[in-house]
């Protein structure tokens, strides 16, 4: 039998994670007419921990929990596109530690901006109880199964 799930089908999870994409899409599509079109999603996994301070390539790819080879070759591809870049570590000339550029901070500030937007849309549509009630339910979700932890330490990731 062929099931053709609809949005008011799905259970919570998928619910939940599908609405995330799909405003997550909705903040890539406005960035992109704002002149980022050449981020993509993935590029705030690396962007979030440098965001925080600057890092080695050792110290992001523990964070990330991959390999330094996965993290160099993340770091390498937002270096080619002006969103990282390397300066020696002051208290140790040896290591290199990753800044993100104006690029990279303009992108951040748009990204907060737009999602702030969306909020703001989401609010005038469905009113300020049911959008705090949806952000409740789902934060007590992620507290729940373990994610606060992930959230505070910016270690939030597909699971395995």
């Amino acid at each position: 039998m062929v099931v053709h799930p609809t949005a008011d089908s799905l259970d919570l999870s998928l619910t939940a994670l599908f609405a995330g994409w799909a405003m997550t899409d909705e903040v890539q599509r406005r960035l992109a007419g704002q002149g980022f079109g050449d981020l993509r999603f993935n590029d705030g996994v690396v962007i979030q921990h440098v965001l925080a301070a600057p890092l080695s390539i050792t110290a992001l790819a523990e964070r990330m929990g991959v390999t330094q080879q996965a993290a160099s070759k993340a770091v390498a591809d937002l270096e080619r596109r002006n969103l990282v870049r390397r300066e020696p570590d002051p208290d140790d000339a040896r290591t290199k530690l990753l800044h993100l550029t104006e690029h990279a901070r303009d992108a951040v500030e748009a990204t907060r901006t737009l999602r702030q937007g969306l909020q703001e849309e989401l609010l005038a549509e469905y009113g300020a109880d049911r959008v705090e009630d949806a952000r409740k339910l789902l934060a007590s979700v992620i507290g729940r199964y373990g994610g606060g932890d992930a959230v505070r330490g910016r270690r939030v990731r597909p699971p395995r």
